[in-house]
């Protein structure tokens, strides 16, 4: 039997190219900083040049040592940029130990952030361009990934569905390999598995190696052991797909007890210390930012305009669900006459409870502005899932699976289901589901820059309106 080698000279000059980008970009960038900062204070020029090329050492060595580039998920805005700030990061710290080590003239603190401002945005913008350059490939059919999936059943449905819903992974699902051939399965039928040996042996070698997906479950221990010696012996990369409900939708994380590997159904980035003294200190200092010019130009204007066009406060304050299940008072401001329903009933796109300025303040969001002081208070954040009322979470709790989880992290005034559409009345069991279904996506997925995203978002979308704000 002749040896196919893994058609990798692609993948290595792939590599090459993201290198030379990365080191073109750097230099374009440092080129640029000499025009706003010239020589940024060293007379020699040489100097200058010698430093920057060492610098990107450590950005080379995260770009190889990461996800970036190999793994699919790198195609994601957040990660892209996730990556190029900590590569401008540590080329400005070897950029500052060089100069410093080397006993270069003096340079102004200013000049370190600009060098590090214009690297990290230049990286962005090299890598997004890459980004979607690839997406763009990936769509026309070029430069994707081989895939057969081993087994014809719900999760091997799934997995295919979540391999074409997004360009960015580059999959090509060649065909489903199986030992029955289903009815329907005509134009996507390769092979059964004895036969899936002779299909690896004589696959185009100018192509990408193929990639095995083992969907089978329990019952079939003597098929994936042959799968398995399949994939080795055409060095082919295996995945073991586990057998999950299609109503389980959440992101599974992989740990190991001791060479046993186990999965967890829960992902909680905030549950690190760190990130969570991240989004903190983000919260209280954007918050307290705002609340210094709250009083006199939110505060002031709004609560007269709310005075002069109904009785009753300024604030509507009532309990939410906070984090952990704890309730707590949430700050907005009044749009509605004082009423006895407020605790029972959601507003609707006619509710007559409204006032003509409340109407204003609910279409334009501004009626949400005082929550800024639960956020500085701690018993909300920036973002995270909205605070439903004490009666919802008692009701949602029992009929909606991972409704609590969303309880996991502290509430938000803009959430990841309220820029995707999920926001306003629930009337109906779905739009409820579908503000869970995010609200726990956001939070398996949380990141510092996926909190920017959604604030940049709300904004835009406050601009623009927002077809459930009411």
């Amino acid at each position: 039997m002749s040896v196919n080698f893994p058609a990798t000279a692609r993948g290595r000059y792939n590599n090459l190219l993201r290198n030379f980008l990365d080191l073109f970009t750097i230099i374009l960038m440092v080129l640029l900083a000499i025009l706003l900062l010239p020589g940024l204070g060293m007379h020699s020029t040489r100097q200058l040049w010698l430093i920057t090329l060492v610098s990107y050492v450590p950005v080379w060595m995260i770009s190889r040592g990461s996800t970036y580039g190999q793994n699919r998920n790198s195609l994601f805005m957040e990660h892209v940029v996730a990556h190029a700030l900590y590569a401008g990061a540590a080329y400005i710290i070897t950029f500052l130990a060089l100069t410093t080590f080397l006993g270069v003239d003096r340079i102004a603190a200013h000049a370190y952030l600009v060098v590090f401002f214009m690297v990290t945005g230049g990286l962005c913008v090299e890598r997004l361009l890459v980004r979607a350059s690839a997406k763009h490939a990936h769509r026309k059919g070029s430069h994707y990934i081989p895939t057969v999936i081993i087994g014809i059943n719900p999760t091997a449905d799934r997995l295919m569905e979540e391999m074409r819903r997004n360009s960015g992974f580059g999959y090509r699902v060649l065909g489903f390999v199986d030992n029955e051939k289903p009815e329907g399965f005509e134009d996507s039928y390769l092979c059964n598995l004895d036969e899936l040996d002779d299909f690896l042996e004589n696959y185009p070698i100018e192509h990408s190696p193929v990639q095995i997906f083992y969907t089978y479950t329990a019952g079939h221990n003597n098929d994936l052991s042959k799968s398995v010696k399949m994939a080795d012996r055409h060095m082919c990369q295996f995945f073991y797909v586990p057998r999950l409900t299609r109503f389980v939708s959440r992101k599974y994380s992989l740990h190991n007890i001791g060479s046993v590997p186990v999965l967890s159904s829960m992902n909680n980035p905030l549950s690190n210390p760190l990130n969570r003294f991240i989004k903190r200190t983000f919260d209280i200092v954007v918050s307290g930012l705002f609340l210094l010019f709250y009083y006199p130009f939110v505060y002031l204007p709004i609560a007269f305009l709310i005075k002069r066009d109904s009785e009753g406060p300024v604030y509507f304050k009532q309990k939410r669900t906070g984090i952990n299940g704890q309730e707590f008072m949430c700050y907005k401001f009044r749009t509605m006459r004082p009423n006895s329903n407020s605790d029972t009933q959601q507003a609707t796109r006619d509710d007559d409870r409204k006032t003509k300025v409340g109407e204003f303040l609910r279409k334009t969001s501004l009626d949400e502005l005082p929550q800024f002081i639960n956020v500085f208070k701690g018993d909300m954040s920036l973002v995270g899932p909205r605070p439903h009322m004490l009666m919802h979470t008692e009701e949602y709790a029992q009929i909606i699976d991972r409704y609590m989880v969303r309880h996991m992290v502290k509430p938000g005034i803009t959430g990841w289901a309220q820029v995707n559409g999920y926001r306003g009345i629930t009337d109906e069991l779905w739009k409820m589901e579908k503000r869970v279904e995010h609200d726990v996506w956001y939070i398996e997925n949380w990141s510092f820059l996926l909190d920017l995203k959604i604030m940049a978002r709300t904004v835009i979308n406050a601009v623009r309106g927002e077809e459930n704000a009411f």
